[in-house]
Formats: C-alpha cells, structure tokens, sequence
C-alpha cells in the first residue's frame, strides 16, 4: 500500500473505531467470509478397532459428528452428536485437532473420544442420518468421506483415502 493509502487506511480505522460495537461486529459479519464449524468424535477400542458412520445422505463413511448449535461448545456438540446419531455416551479426551477446509469454508473440531462403558459391540443407528454404524479395523477399512480421512490421518490413526 503506498503513502496515501496507508493514511486513508488509518482514517478508515479510526472512523471504525467510533462505531458502536454492534455495528462494528454487523460490518465485520458483512465482510468477512463465513464457515461451517462442525464437531467429530474419533472412538477406538482397545483392540484397535475404529467406530466409522455411514450418513444416510452422503456417500462414504465417516465419523460420528455434526454442526455446532449456536452457542455450543464444540466437545458438548462432540457428545451431543454420538448419542443422537448412535445411542452411545463419550468422554472427550485431550486437546482437540483443528482441521480447516478453506475452499469448502468449513472448520472440523475433532476430538478423541472413549465410550463410556459398557462398550457394545454392535452399534445401532439412532437417527435418521445414520444408516449403518459399525467398528473397522486398520486393515478392512471402508471407502471413507475426505474429512474423515484427512482428520484420521492427523490424528495418526488408521484411514484410507477417499
């Protein structure tokens, strides 16, 4: 940006500065570019084995997950999502991955999550979103959707490229 730029630029920041907060946050809404923010829950058993979800509206599987409610906490999203799509109750465990799609305009909290026993064996759909639930292993893994794979691969667990 050259001199007179810099200096109408400046102008523009003070000027912002003025405005109430509202207004200022409405502008910033305006002009800045808007994300989905979704959560997911990575569950492994002991054994290994990886808990994937087919959605009955997209293709390949994925994990257990969904957007935020206005408000919510992205590991509260994490629970809330397991139990609605497949009756199970998990325990965020750590720090969650970050994982950011820009071209899709979409942002993945992930979090590893251990089921609160007992752990079952066959897991069922609760939700219409959810067509099948079932535990993978590293070897027999399912075609998986791209986020899903991304994040595995991340989180260096097992996963298989979409």
């Amino acid at each position: 940006m050259g001199p007179g730029g810099s200096r109408l630029y400046r102008l523009f920041l003070q000027g912002f500065r003025l405005l109430p907060r509202r207004v200022r946050r409405t502008l910033i809404r305006w002009g800045t570019p808007t994300f989905s923010v979704g959560s997911m829950c990575a569950i492994q058993r002991e054994d290994g084995a990886l808990l994937l979800v087919r959605n009955s509206y997209r293709e390949g599987w994925g994990m257990p997950g969904g957007l935020l409610r206005r408000g919510e906490k992205p590991a509260a999203a994490a629970k809330r999502e397991a139990e609605e799509e497949i009756g199970i109750v998990v325990e965020p465990e750590g720090e969650p991955l970050v994982v950011i799609d820009a071209a899709a305009r979409r942002v993945d909290v992930v979090f590893r999550c251990r089921l609160v026993p007992p752990v079952p064996d066959v897991i069922h759909p609760a939700s219409v979103e959810i067509s099948d639930a079932r535990w993978f292993h590293g070897g027999d893994l399912p075609p998986m959707q791209k986020e899903t794979a991304e994040a595995l691969r991340r989180l260096g667990l097992p996963y298989r490229p979409p």
